[in-house]
């Protein structure tokens, strides 16, 4: 009976450890099989395959490209554009190898990092090839409206997308920076509008522009693209310019043109920097010269770059590593001459400069400030670092900004005062305090100034210039003034004295005339009296007329000498 119990007890054990979970039985293989897997029968139907769908409009090539030009052709998504705008400017890149050959030497630093940036977001490459409409691949470029790097951002638009602009860079030149912030705004243009080519038209033109342009040609039942839109002359033109180019690139013996070789591969590296370095020291660690280091880093604009501000740098591919190498060995201290310096007060550029023992024109050149200026409190200058100096802070590199004001320099200068002028008038003339005007003459302010009275004041370089020009008007107006009035007075005394001699000529020559009619009078005959005179004259006659002569005579001489006295 014990016997059977204990066999029945083995039996029921083995069955369990059969049916327990995570036990295998060997497969076809000999090879165990998971418990709770699926086995496939060997006979009847294969159970369906799952399928996935490949994101994309093409089929992806097996075969790398050949170079890029290969690569951008098969990235291309836009809708065509054809008309007479386009052969126009077909003709015109064709015509003009030399322009292609420069443009695609500088693109050639860039192209290969746009080209990956536009596949990364699932974006047409042709937008690789706008940079060569905007501004020819030259991040330096900077347009009559004051567009600036090879994607031409407006600087509102710039600091829209993040772009910083201050005195130390200027982030719309930044190869990478710049590259996000365009790519961005594109792919926002083609989610407002729904079309690449309005998009781009948008870009050019302002998002506002065409929106307006697209609800007038909706209100009048018109057609809605980018042929269908009145638009400038110059976004009219800019689908169809970069639709030539690409046209030239997917065909390029058809136009005539032979495109410089670009290699598939990066032409830069991105390094990261920890400490404040001159432009010249990273080009010199990194064994490329000055020009080269800065066509890949553009946005600088002074000769250090601040780590705060600007935590990586571009070098050529091949450049990098060396340039790591003799960073991780060199002393942090060495690698920078410069630093930011915020002003504390305003103050003259000569004492700044001074502070930092650097020359005056030395300075003023390296932070733009002109002859005869003052620094703003609060601005940020570039100056010789000294010693062991700290690296400067991302708040001053990011908010980095100059102001100056013209300074005020007082010149000691005399004026005239005018008629009826006191020291009170002559100090609200000038726009300055009367007490401070009564102080420098030693006298009160109501102190009153006879005119030409000289007056001292202490005015800017300018108003005392003016008013030393002012004082020598009104000097040369009194002199013209007193010159008229002497005159005036001498023709009145000439007048007087003229007067005055015809007066007693007059006087004299009626005193004379008088007697001569009374002797005239008593002299003169009639007429029978005359003939008979002039027959036989009379013996008595003429000693009687002398003698009635000489009284009348003394008469007239008393008259005329009391006359002049």
């Amino acid at each position: 009976m014990n016997r059977f119990l204990g066999l029945a007890l083995a039996v029921s054990i083995a069955l369990a450890g059969c049916a327990a979970p995570g036990t295998s039985s060997p497969g076809a293989d000999g090879a165990p099989t998971p418990a709770g897997s699926r086995t496939t029968a060997r006979s009847g139907e294969m159970p369906d395959v799952a399928v996935s769908e490949l994101r994309g409009a093409t089929v992806a090539q097996l075969e790398a490209p050949a170079d890029l030009w290969d690569r951008i052709r098969r990235g291309y998504a836009m809708p065509e554009l054809e008309g007479d705008l386009v052969a126009r400017h077909e003709q015109w890149y064709s015509t003009r190898p030399d322009y292609i050959e420069r443009m695609v030497s500088r693109s050639r630093l860039y192209i290969f990092h746009i080209v990956e940036e536009l596949e990364l977001r699932g974006m047409p490459t042709e937008l690789a090839l706008l940079p060569y409409i905007e501004s020819a691949f030259n991040p330096q470029a900077v347009s009559s409206a004051k567009a600036a790097g090879m994607w031409q951002f407006m600087p509102a638009t710039g600091r829209d997308f993040q772009l910083q602009q201050n005195m130390f860079r200027d982030d719309r030149r930044n190869v990478l920076d710049s590259t996000r912030a365009a790519l961005d705004y594109l792919q926002k243009l083609h989610d407002m509008f729904g079309d690449w080519h309005l998009a781009l038209a948008a870009y050019n033109w302002g998002q506002g522009n065409v929106k307006r342009a697209v609800e007038r040609n909706r209100a009048a039942g018109l057609p809605v693209g980018y042929m269908d839109l009145n638009m400038p002359a110059e976004t009219r033109n800019y689908v169809p310019k970069l639709q030539a180019v690409k046209n030239i690139i997917a065909n390029p013996q058809r136009h005539g043109t032979v495109l410089p070789l670009i290699e598939n591969h990066p032409f830069f590296d991105t390094v990261d920097i920890k400490h404040d370095i001159d432009v010249e020291t990273a080009a010199r660690m990194a064994e490329v010269r000055v020009e080269d280091f800065k066509a890949l880093n553009p946005s600088q604009r002074k000769p250090v770059i601040f780590a705060a501000g600007t935590p990586q740098i571009l070098l050529p591919w091949n450049n990098a590593a060396v340039f790591q190498q003799k960073l991780a060995k060199a002393d942090p201290a060495s690698l920078a001459s410069w630093t930011a310096w915020v002003a504390p007060s305003t103050l003259p550029s000569r004492e700044v400069a001074s502070r930092f023992g650097m020359d005056e024109e030395d300075f003023r050149e390296m932070n733009n400030i002109p002859r005869g200026m003052v620094i703003k409190a609060g601005s940020t200058l570039l100056v010789r670092r000294a010693g062991q100096a700290s690296a400067v802070s991302e708040s001053v590199v990011n908010n980095a900004h100059l102001a100056y004001t013209p300074e005020i320099v007082l010149k000691r200068t005399s004026v005239r005062a005018r008629k009826g002028d006191s020291i009170a008038t002559v100090a609200a003339r000038y726009d300055l305090p009367a007490a401070t005007v009564a102080g420098w003459n030693h006298t009160s302010a109501r102190a009153g100034l006879k005119r030409g009275q000289a007056v001292v004041l202490y005015l800017p370089v300018r108003a005392a210039a003016a008013a030393a020009r002012e004082g020598v008007e009104a000097a040369r107006r009194q002199q013209a003034e007193d010159r008229r009035a002497r005159s005036s007075a001498t023709s009145d005394r000439q007048r007087d004295a003229r007067e005055s001699r015809a007066a007693g000529k007059g006087r004299h020559a009626s005193a004379k005339a008088e007697p001569a009619k009374a002797r005239s009078a008593k002299a003169a005959p009639g007429k029978g009296e005359a003939k008979a005179s002039r027959a036989k004259p009379e013996p008595s006659a003429k000693p009687a007329s002398k003698q009635a002569d000489k009284p009348a005579a003394k008469a007239g001489s008393k008259a005329a000498a009391k006359s002049k006295r």
